[in-house]
């Protein structure tokens, strides 16, 4: 959502505080402070009393920090990402750019997780089955049977 949109989000006036939106986002209060000095929540207001007061484009910025750290971009990466997100013609390439670059990232961790879990498998069978003939007295198996065995499980 860009900056123009998330000011619209606004119309309906809805506020938050800061132990609400942590909650929301099961986070530590400590956390949307430090996301505000760093300049990656903007624009955070108050209230009589001081407290911080967060907006629906508050909300949506959020979102938008929590998928992109859990896609693994670290905060320099996020305020570029926004910094050019503020002008999305004057800096498309840049922000496509970024973006393929977290996708090739984001593709290498997968193929890794897949290959782990492969492995997890192919152990848990053929532990599985060491306890199996364990129990049953059967012949034990050889891991050399199971080394590039696939399994659905």
């Amino acid at each position: 959502m860009s900056v123009r949109d998330e000011h619209k989000a606004d119309a309906d006036g809805r506020v938050y505080g800061i132990r609400d939106v942590a909650a929301m986002f099961r986070m530590e209060p400590s956390t949307l402070r430090y996301y505000e000095e760093v300049g990656l929540l903007t624009g955070v207001g108050r209230d009589a009393a001081g407290r911080r007061v967060y907006r629906q484009c508050h909300i949506h910025r959020l979102r938008t920090i929590c998928c992109f750290k859990r896609a693994g971009m670290s905060i320099e990466d996020l305020r570029r990402f926004f910094s050019f997100e503020d002008d999305e013609p004057g800096h498309i390439d840049d922000i496509m750019t970024l973006l393929q670059g977290r996708r090739e990232a984001l593709e290498d961790q997968r193929r890794a997780l897949d290959e782990a879990y492969g492995h997890v498998l192919r152990k848990l069978h053929y532990y599985g089955d060491i306890r199996e003939r364990l129990r049953d007295g059967g012949p034990m198996p050889v891991w050399a049977d199971y080394r590039n065995a696939t399994f659905d499980d």
